[in-house]
């Protein structure tokens, strides 16, 4: 289960009195620290914090606009959008063979072989670029690389058994694995190991993908996508934007009329660097363009949700030693977890001064960026991930005037 931090200013509260944690709005008053025993089936848990920037007035609101806005290619953005279509949009299900959900399930499909094609044919093309390279386990696979290596390029590829052999028998090769644990050297698709263990499920001629293999499953966004739910009543529309420097001209065609951004990061692409120049540090780029995005002037109504996702992979790379945060951020070889800290049952001590480490490097930017008219609450809540988009945007968010109607 992916677990991340969440980070939120509410860009239209008028606070009257603000005590003990507590808000006071008119005859309405939410408390924090929130506590919430519901759980969806689906849902992750995550520690969130809040900041409040006030405006004059409020006004009930019968349609909410979310942009959800990513860092980078693979921050787990178009997930949390998929996961909203599951919940309140009947997500992909479709029996009728001409409709769109069925056509649409049926490209799914299509995107799935197409990851483990690009999964495969990356990791075996870096075996020779890496420093050192890396060697098959098996020099008899060479075939297979040739193989995978003369159909990269072709445009109308079908997978056929053959392909599914050739792929499989790489997989299972000890080299490609070692080459595999050396992906954030090179540009992989975060889904590649999951796929690729599952090739003998893909494979199958009446293959139906599961919730979990669509929100595995990797497309990049370019383009401005909406998806329409509805949540008690309330309308949201959520734009889904593309997260490459060469998409993010197009994002302020959305910021018009926006109740919130969310703005989604990677806490595991601490040890990564960019598509686009191979150099600039992926989590590095998200603190400079988060700061950016806070702090812009025509921003200042509207709401920012701050998602740190991904802490499940954070805590594999964590746990697996093998690239240590402070060779990328040297601050936090002197860095100790707060004394508030929460860590999830169980979770090593290791895991938790990181995600902390890394929350903490966005709250130390907003905290240089925040002046008198700001209130905070420092104390860390638990809650679900749906229950906190259902709490927040039916009981908090409504009462940005500006910029709902």
């Amino acid at each position: 289960m992916a677990l991340f931090h969440c980070v939120v200013r509410l860009g239209s509260v008028r606070l009257s009195t603000v005590r003990h944690g507590s808000v006071r709005l008119g005859s309405a008053r939410f408390a924090f620290p929130l506590q919430f025993s519901t759980a969806l089936e689906w849902a992750g848990l995550f520690t969130c914090h809040y900041s409040y920037r006030f405006i004059p007035r409020w006004r009930h609101v019968h349609t909410l606009r979310l942009l959800s806005l990513p860092t980078e290619r693979e921050s787990g953005k178009s997930t949390i959008v998929k996961q909203m279509r599951i919940l309140h949009v009947n997500g992909f299900n479709a029996d009728n063979q001409e409709s769109m959900f069925y056509r649409e399930k049926k490209q799914k499909i299509q995107d799935i072989k197409n990851n483990i094609k690009e999964a495969i044919e990356t990791i075996v093309t870096a075996m020779s670029v890496l420093v050192p390279p890396v060697q098959l386990a098996c020099p008899a696979n060479k075939f297979r690389i040739d193989y995978i290596f003369n159909l990269a390029n072709q445009k109308d590829f079908e997978f056929t058994p053959e392909f599914y052999e050739h792929t499989k028998t790489l997989w299972q090769d000890e080299g490609v694995r070692a080459c595999f644990e050396r992906s954030n050297e090179y540009q992989l698709i975060d889904c590649a190991q999951y796929f690729l263990d599952r090739i003998d499920t893909v494979k199958q001629s009446d293959y139906t993908p599961t919730d979990q293999d669509l929100l595995r499953c990797r497309v990049l966004t370019s383009g401005i996508f909406e998806t329409r739910f509805q949540v008690d009543k309330v309308n949201f529309h959520m734009f889904d934007v593309g997260g490459q420097r060469d998409e993010r001209r197009k994002w302020i065609q959305c910021f018009n009329d926006v109740t919130a951004i969310i703005f989604v990061v990677a806490s595991s692409s601490y040890n990564m660097v960019l598509r686009e120049d191979n150099q600039t540090n992926r989590l590095q780029e998200a603190l400079n363009l988060f700061k950016n995005i806070w702090n812009n002037r025509w921003l200042r109504t509207i709401s920012v949700i701050l998602f740190l996702n991904k802490q499940d992979l954070l805590a594999e790379k964590v746990l697996a030693g093998k690239s240590k945060i402070e060779d990328y951020f040297p601050e936090f070889a002197r860095y100790t977890t707060p004394d508030d800290a929460t860590p999830e049952q169980g979770e090593d001590p290791r895991v938790t001064r990181a995600k902390y480490f890394i929350r903490d490097e966005f709250l130390v930017s907003l905290v240089l960026l925040w002046h008198q008219n700001h209130h905070s609450n420092p104390s860390p809540c638990v809650l679900n991930y749906g229950i906190f988009f259902k709490y927040i945007f039916k009981n908090t968010l409504p009462f940005n005037s500006a910029r709902m109607h």
